[in-house]
Formats: C-alpha cells, structure tokens, sequence
C-alpha cells in the first residue's frame, strides 16, 4: 500500500510550506525541459529529496523531506545524513545513534527507528526490492509472533540483500573470468591480456567493496556498546514508561497540594511554588529519561546476544565471499606465474639459438678467412699443383667442424642447455 503524504503530519509540516512546494510542481510542470532540469538541480541543491517511509504494518508512502525535517525527527546530526548522500561515494558504513540506526550499504541507503524505515528513494534494483520484501515480510510476521525487534528486521533484510548481491557479482565474476584464464594459458595474445587486465580492476574494486562490508560487521561486533545502542524499540519502551511514572509522580503531588489548599497563601507564594514545581517536573522527566537510557544501555550490553548472533551469520556470508575471491585472485596469479615461466622458457630457448647461431658464424668467418688468403694475387708453389686448393677446403672445413662439435660438447657438460 503506497502513497505520498507528509512524514509528520500538519504540525510537522506548515500550511504555507505545503502550499509552495505543490504550487512550484505546478509551475514547474508547464515549463520547458530545460527549465524543469534547472529547477531540479535547485531543488536538489536545497536538500529536500524523495524518501520512502515503511511503517511496522509494511504499510509504505513516498514523502518529499528536506534533511532539517529528517534532522528534527530522527535526532541524527547532519553528518550522518552526508553518508546517505547519493552525489557523495562513501564506504559501507552502519551507525548506531539514541533514536535511529543509520544504514548505508552499497545501494541500500536508509535510516532504522523503533517504529519506520525511511529509505532513500531510487530506481535502483536493490532498493525496489528491500522496499517490496520488507512490507512484505512485515505483512506477513504481523499475526505472527514477532522473534526479532523491527530494527533488527530492518538491517537484518539490508545485510542479507547486500550480501546476496555482492555474493552473485562474485559468481559472475568466477563464471567469466574462469574461462578468459584458461584461454590465456594456451594462448598469450593482447587481446586476452587486455580482457584480463580490464577483469583484474573489477576483482579489486569488488574486493574493497566486500572487504568494507565485512569490516563494518566485525567492528559492530566488537564493539558492544554499538550494539547496545542498536536496540531501539527496547529505549523507546523504557523511555515511555519513565514518562509515564514521571505523570504519574507529578500527578500525585499536585494532589497532595490540593489536599493542603485551605492554608493561606500568599499570591507571590503561590507563583512561585507554581513555577518550582514545573522546574521540579521537568528535571524529574529529563533525569529520568538520562536514567532510563543508562539502564537501557547496560541492560543492553548485557544482553546483546542477538543482534550478535544476527550480525555473526551476515559476517560468515561476507566472509566467504570475500574467501571467494581472494580464490580468484590466487589463481590469477597463479596464471601470471605459468605465463611468466612459459615467457622465460621461450626466452632461453631463443638465447641458446643465438649462441649456437654465433659459434656457427664464428667458424664459417674463420674458414672464409683462410679461402680468402689462397684467393690473393701472390706467388707461391703450392698453386703449381690443381689439387692443393681442394685439400685446403677440405681440412679448413672439417677443422671448422670439428671446432663447433667440441663447442656443443662442451656447453653440454657445463649444463648450459640440453642437447
């Protein structure tokens, strides 16, 4: 069930206000397209955005808030609201406050209090479907008995979509890049380099994004006092019934002094018995709501097995998908190893073709050399018999021959290369 009303009601929200802002809709929508895009960018330079807002019943309305709005009702500072800025990238951050929980996890943007879930409006999958299976899951759980409080629902359905999805990246990570490694082995090309360079980013930055989410549960974890400030419904529970006694007290005393109202009283005395006694109430509410947390906090820390025992399973999922791909990365290294040892082997297979390249060249210089001396111009006796030139050849070549087989032999026995 989905509307658009105001968050607050008409208390909240000025007449005048409303008024302004559906006139300026109006204005805005006879305009031309480029003024529509101006006045959005200042209206979003204002602050005021498109929020979800889903009550205990999964009852869910679009609102239009402006960050004071959120500020005033939620009790958050506006820091907090900044990590729910979607202009701004910030890690994955969860953040325990006095009156609400502040979630920002990937896409999932949204703020957890004892009674609603204000989620940041988008058209983003990931948020359609938190929105969609958090009414329904509330839908269903209200004529159940309820075993976790609504806040922890709330994250409960964040942590598991986030890790859900990260989980099915990895997945179709492992799917692509599993077979891009395999084709790189048996052939090393630029193109498949380049398919695994672009693949290698992908598995780094998802890597970073997993690593955050598991390290915003760990530090929860670790750290009871946040945990114990996580449970809201429990502080709004004690804090009602502190203000309730506080009435109650407050009630009983303006008895007491009705009972005693036939002694004369001055007209200065009776104001300022009047005024102590609402300055008496008031530091009555505020010392008892101050008390009431301080209990619910060390109750809290005492008992703070389940929001444990919730964030303990979510850290095992993104545990193992974080095991998923430091997997992946050890086989991409691995295929960087055999690369570089297939690389080295083809290089030393090329320099011990170089070096025999040079002993043959080296011989053959030698043997041309010594034809080139019986091919000058001088007077010798040798020249008066045909066959001599013959026999030079002949020893000049097999010399050079058995120059080179010396060679290989002994490369061979110092181990240089195998023959």
């Amino acid at each position: 069930m989905e509307e658009s009303q105001p968050l607050y009601g008409p208390p909240n929200l000025p007449e005048s206000a409303s008024a302004h802002s559906s006139e300026r809709y109006h204005s805005t929508g006879n305009r031309s397209r480029g003024s529509s895009v101006t006045a959005g960018l200042k209206k979003r330079g204002h602050g005021s955005r498109s929020w979800i807002k889903i009550d205990k019943n999964g009852n869910s309305k679009t609102l239009e808030l402006d960050k004071a709005t959120i500020m005033r009702h939620c009790s958050l500072p506006a820091r907090d609201l900044r990590l729910l800025d979607p202009l701004f990238i910030y890690p994955s951050t969860i953040l325990g406050r006095e009156k609400a929980i502040v979630v920002s996890l990937e896409q999932i943007r949204c703020i957890i209090t004892a009674d609603e879930v204000i989620l940041m409006n988008s058209l983003d999958g990931s948020v359609m479907k938190y929105k969609s299976e958090l009414c329904k899951r509330l839908q269903i759980k209200k004529y159940q008995a309820e075993d976790l409080p609504f806040e922890f629902r709330a994250l409960e359905l964040a942590l598991e979509l986030i890790c859900m999805s990260l989980d099915a990246q990895v997945y179709e990570l492992e799917m692509e890049m599993y077979p891009v490694l395999d084709e790189l082995t048996t052939s090393v090309s630029t193109l498949n380099l380049e398919r695994v360079r672009r693949l290698k980013g992908h598995l780094l930055a998802l890597t970073q994004r997993v690593q955050k989410v598991r390290d915003e549960i760990e530090h929860l974890m670790d750290d009871d006092g946040d945990m114990a400030e996580m449970y809201l419904t429990e502080k709004k529970q004690r804090s009602e019934a502190g203000l309730s006694d506080v009435c109650i007290q407050t009630h009983t005393s303006g008895g007491a002094r009705e009972v005693s109202k036939s002694a004369p009283v001055s007209p200065v005395e009776s104001s300022t018995s009047g005024s102590q006694k609402l300055q008496r109430a008031f530091s009555s509410i505020v010392s008892l709501s101050k008390h009431g947390s301080l209990m619910s906090s060390s109750d809290a820390g005492e008992n703070i097995e389940q929001l444990e025992m919730l964030l303990e399973a979510y850290f095992i999922v993104s545990d193992n998908t974080l095991s998923k791909l430091s997997s992946l990365k050890e086989y991409i290294d691995d295929t960087e190893d055999l690369i570089n040892i297939k690389l080295g082997n083809v290089q030393n297979q090329l320099i011990q073709f170089q070096l025999l390249l040079t002993a043959a060249t080296f011989l053959a210089t030698i043997s041309a050399s010594v034809t080139a001396v019986f091919g000058m111009n001088f007077a010798d006796s040798i020249f008066d018999y045909p066959s001599a030139f013959n026999w030079v050849l002949v020893i000049t070549g097999g010399t050079c021959g058995l120059l080179y087989f010396s060679f290989l032999f002994y490369l061979r026995r110092r181990k240089v290369f195998p023959l």
